[in-house]
C-alpha cells in the first residue's frame, strides 16, 4: 500500500503494511504447508499405505482455489510497487526476490528435498550412489521437479508482463482499476462479473487438456498446470487491476460492502464445493468408463471449480478484512516469516514423510508429525536465515 505524505517540498512515496492481506498471505502459505503434508496420506496421492478419505476433503477443497487465490492477493501489490520503482528498477527487485530464491530452490533445495524419494523408490541405486550423483542426474537427466517453487518463476513471468503493460501503456491498468473501483458499492455485480471471467479463462482450458496436464519444456524445472494457465494470469492481473485503486478505500476496504459480505461469499464456496463432490463421487460410482469422463462430466466439474474458486477468491480477503481488529496471534507472528516458510518447506516435509514412512503410526498421528515438524522447522530455519541482512531483504 502506497501513500503521498502531505508535507515537504517533494513528494515521496512509502510503503503501509495492510494487515488483512498480510494474514490472507499468511493463511495461504499455511494451507500450502497443510495441504503437502496431507497429501501423502490420501487415496488420491497414493504414496503411503496409512491413508483417510478426510485428507482427500482437503486436498481437494485447497486444490480447487489456493494458488489462483495467491496469484490473485500478489498481483494486488503490482501497481503501487510499478509506481515507486518505475519499470526496470520494478523488475529487478522482482528478479531479486523471486528470481534469486527460485534458482537457489531448484539448484539446492529441492535436490536435497528429493533425495529421500530417490532413496525410497531405488534403494539398490542408492547404494552404489551417493547425493551428489543424485543431484548432477536431476540436472542433466532429470526428471529435475521444482516442488512448490514453480509459483516463483510463473509469478515472475506475470510481473514482467505487467511491467511491460506499464511501460506500453501506461494509463491501462489505471483504467483498468477505475472501472473495477466503480463496483465499490455493487459487490454482487463485482462477484457475477468476476465469475464470469473465471468460467471464461478456465473452463475451455479444462475441458481440453483435462485438470491433470503440466506443461513442462524438456525436462527443465519450469512447470505449470496447462489448465490453469490463463486462469493464474486472469487472477493476477485482476489483482493489479484492483491495487491501482487504494486499497484502503477501493474494493478492498476494510468497511467496503465485499467485506460486509463475507458470510455470502463464504456460503456460495460451500454450495460450489458441495457440487464438486458430488460431481466426484458421480465419477467414482456412476460413470461407466471413470478413466474417461464424459464431456458433460468435464463441463460440470469445470463450471463447479470455476465457481468455487471465485467464491473463495472473494471470501478469503473477505474475510480477514472483516475482522481486521481481531487478533489472530499465530497468522501475525508468522507473517514476516511465510515467504521463507514457502521457500524451504519441502525439505523437512519430504524428510518427515520418509522417517514416518515404515513405522505402521495411523494416517493422522503421521500428518501430525509431519504437519508440526514442517511449520515448526521451516519457520525456525527461516528466522536463522533472516539474521543474515541480505536475506531479510530477500524473504
Amino acid at each position: 500500500m502506497l501513500r503521498k505524505p502531505d508535507s515537504g517540498p517533494q513528494t515521496v512515496l512509502t510503503v503501509e503494511r495492510i494487515v488483512p492481506l498480510d494474514r490472507a498471505r499468511s493463511f495461504i502459505t499455511l494451507l500450502v504447508v497443510l495441504h503437502h503434508s496431507v497429501i501423502n496420506y490420501t487415496y488420491f496421492g497414493n504414496a503411503d499405505r496409512m491413508r483417510w478419505l478426510g485428507f482427500d476433503l482437503i486436498v481437494l477443497f485447497n486444490d480447487s482455489f489456493f494458488m489462483a487465490c495467491m496469484f490473485f492477493i500478489s498481483g494486488l501489490f503490482v501497481h503501487d510497487s510499478l509506481a515507486r520503482r518505475r519499470p526496470a528498477n520494478f523488475l529487478a527487485n522482482r528478479a531479486w526476490r523471486l528470481g534469486v530464491p527460485f534458482l537457489i530452490s531448484i539448484f539446492v533445495v529441492m535436490p536435497i528435498a528429493y533425495y529421500p524419494t530417490f532413496l525410497r523408490h531405488n534403494p539398490q541405486a542408492a547404494i552404489d550412489s551417493n547425493f551428489l550423483h543424485f543431484w548432477w542426474n536431476t540436472l542433466t537427466i532429470g526428471p529435475w521437479p521444482s516442488g512448490s517453487a514453480w509459483f516463483l518463476w510463473v509469478l515472475l513471468a506475470l510481473d514482467a508482463i505487467a511491467a511491460l503493460l506499464w511501460a506500453a501503456a501506461p494509463r491501462l491498468i489505471e483504467t483498468f482499476g477505475q472501472l473495477i473501483a466503480t463496483l465499490h458499492e455493487r459487490p454482487m455485480t463485482a462477484f457475477a462479473a468476476f465469475l464470469t471471467l473465471t468460467v471464461i479463462i478456465y473452463l475451455p482450458m479444462r475441458v481440453m487438456f483435462g485438470d491433470t496436464s503440466w506443461l513442462v519444456p524438456g525436462h527443465y524445472p519450469l512447470p505449470i498446470q496447462t489448465s490453469r494457465i490463463l486462469l493464474y494470469a486472469g487472477y493476477f492481473l485482476t489483482g493489479v487491476g484492483v491495487g491501482a485503486v487504494n486499497l484502503k478505500t477501493g474494493v478492498l476496504a476494510e468497511n467496503g460492502a465485499l467485506a460486509k459480505r463475507w458470510v455470502v461469499w463464504l456460503a456460495f464456496a460451500f454450495v460450489f464445493y458441495g457440487v464438486i463432490l458430488l460431481l466426484v463421487y458421480a465419477h467414482h460410482n456412476w460413470l461407466e468408463d471413470f478413466n474417461s469422463p464424459p464431456l458433460w462430466w468435464h463441463t460440470a466439474y469445470g463450471l463447479a471449480f470455476a465457481m468455487f474458486s471465485a467464491a473463495m477468491t472473494f471470501t478469503i480477503p473477505a474475510v480477514f478484512l472483516r475482522f481486521a481488529r481481531s487478533p489472530l496471534g499465530l497468522l501475525d507472528a508468522m507473517r514476516p516469516s511465510a515467504y521463507g516458510i514457502y521457500l524451504v518447506h519441502f525439505v523437512f516435509l519430504i524428510w518427515l514423510q520418509y522417517i514416518v514412512y515404515d513405522p505402521p503410526f495411523p494416517a493422522f498421528v503421521k500428518f501430525a508429525i509431519v504437519f508440526t515438524g514442517t511449520l515448526s522447522m521451516s519457520w525456525a530455519l527461516t528466522l536463522l536465515l533472516r539474521r543474515i541482512p541480505a536475506v531479510a531483504r530477500t524473504i
